[in-house]
């Protein structure tokens, strides 16, 4: 039997703040579009970027509220390193016209730093390489005190040999 993989990393900017809905059923959803570019130098020298657009996808599950730490931490201009899965839509429109959307349905987010230095309107921020991933067991990572994980403290006098 042969297997196979659906896997995407991107590292980019975000080009608008996030929209956050609740789906039917109750469950949250984030979309935001991730602009990831790259530059070459063309025959003649002169320098040449594109810059390419992802729409990507984040949802709460029972194991992770990806959604809302979208929600929360991630606006307009970030960096943030996004891992999922493409997937392709199609539908018709009210004209019965197919039309056809790509997108990254996001597992894994993590904020590389907004170099704002500081919350807008005075929302708390998440630390840069703050993590949040779907089928973690507990939390977003954005918690220095380890409130989200009373077993993680371990005693002083471990045995262990590092």
């Amino acid at each position: 039997m042969s297997r196979s993989l659906n896997k995407v990393t991107l590292i980019g900017n975000l080009g608008a703040d996030p929209e956050v809905r609740s789906a039917t059923g109750g469950n949250r959803v984030a979309n935001f579009s991730l602009a990831t570019s790259r530059s070459w130098n063309d025959a003649s020298g002169a320098k040449q970027e594109k810059t390419e657009w992802h729409k990507c996808v984040a949802w709460n599950s029972k194991f992770a509220q990806l959604a809302d730490v979208v929600e929360r931490y991630v606006k307009k201009g970030d960096k943030l390193f996004v891992e999922g899965r493409i997937e392709y839509r199609q539908w018709q429109d009210k004209d019965g016209q197919t039309k056809y959307m790509t997108e990254i349905n996001v597992r894994e987010l993590i904020m590389l730093g907004s170099g704002r230095g500081g919350a807008e309107g005075g929302a708390p921020r998440a630390p840069a390489g703050a993590k949040a991933k779907a089928g973690a067991a507990a939390g977003t990572g954005t918690s220095d005190d380890f409130e989200e994980f009373p077993g993680a403290l371990q005693d002083e006098d471990d045995d262990l040999p590092f």
